[in-house]
């Protein structure tokens, strides 16, 4: 998957950043994985505490006090901070519950939010994991690979 994302990076002349929460670098790993991803991959932010979301993305606190940290909201201001940051492309961002704590009446374990930024607007998808905390940060790397992917499939390049 991410040898197919940096294929179509490269194709466009793209580039891409990301900001990771519940992955912890997950995504950002597996894009370095590919040789010669430093053609595209201009970087990643890790920014798992609130503080971090807010200082370095530009999350604003409003959004993480009425939304939380996981949510569609947070997941785009996430992804717009981190394109704005790196002057990327593309952007994709992370945000979730990965277990096995951290769950609220409304918010389950294995709950990830997606953010996308990108020349064709903003979006943001929602997914609900079964696994365990590994597997859900496993499941969510995945799914935000998918998403750039199906991104870059729909944009002419």
């Amino acid at each position: 998957m991410e040898e197919q994302v940096g294929r179509a990076l490269k194709a466009r002349g793209w580039t891409l950043a990301v900001a990771e929460s519940c992955t912890g670098g997950l995504v950002a790993d597996r894009i370095t994985d590919v040789p010669g991803s430093s053609d595209y991959f201009l970087g990643g932010v890790v920014a798992y505490a609130n503080m971090a979301k807010e200082r370095i993305l530009g999350v604003r606190a409003s959004t993480l006090e009425s939304h939380g940290a996981v949510s569609q909201e947070t997941a785009v201001e996430m992804a717009k901070g981190v394109r704005r940051a790196f002057g990327a492309d593309l952007a994709v961002a992370v945000t979730g519950i990965a277990g096995p704590g951290g769950a609220q009446a409304d918010k389950p374990v294995g709950l990830t939010w997606l953010g996308l930024s990108g020349p064709a607007g903003d979006r943001a998808e929602q997914h609900v994991w079964p696994e365990d905390r590994r597997g859900n940060k496993a499941l969510s790397a995945e799914a935000a690979l998918e998403m750039l992917l199906h991104e870059l499939d729909r944009t002419d390049g």
